[in-house]
């Protein structure tokens, strides 16, 4: 699984002029999901992602969680996060799982942030035609690969 981690001052969802999610000040995470992903990937990576001190302290210093400050989480599938640009100009998916393999990965990994983080998350719609607005905050973006744990 590939994640794209962004403290956010807010995020939202569109899809068709609609909005379907919005989240305040908390964390906007893409993710991409792989054929290899499974519930390993998973179990590393949602407490690293709500247990991530990314978050100023009372000293101004990035020291604190999204679970030590309540904030909110938006979570978004994003294939594309698989590119391979290694040859030609047109990226591959071809690492990037298809539906079967990757929404009930995808949906575990609601499920397990939702655990870790005590409250609901907002989601996209897997598969869907997004457009994702966010007012980034820093800004602070981490990647975070767990087939490459560095």
């Amino acid at each position: 699984m590939r994640v794209v981690i962004q403290r956010v001052r807010r995020a939202s969802v569109e899809i068709d002029e609609k909005q379907t999610a919005a989240i305040g000040a908390g964390l906007l995470v893409l993710v991409g999901i792989e054929d290899l992903d499974t519930d390993e990937d998973i179990n590393w990576l949602s407490p690293k992602i709500v247990q991530l001190r990314i978050f100023n302290d009372a000293a101004g210093v990035m020291n604190c969680s999204l679970l030590e400050t309540g904030g909110d989480l938006l979570l978004v599938s994003q294939f594309t996060l698989h590119a391979s640009t290694k040859k030609g100009n047109r990226p591959s998916y071809i690492r990037a799982s298809k539906p079967p393999v990757a929404v009930p990965l995808y949906e575990k990994l609601i499920a397990r942030l939702e655990a870790d983080l005590g409250k609901p998350i907002s989601t996209g719609v897997f598969g869907a035609d997004m457009q994702v607005s966010l007012i980034n905050d820093g800004p602070v973006t981490i990647l975070i690969d767990t087939k490459n744990k560095e």
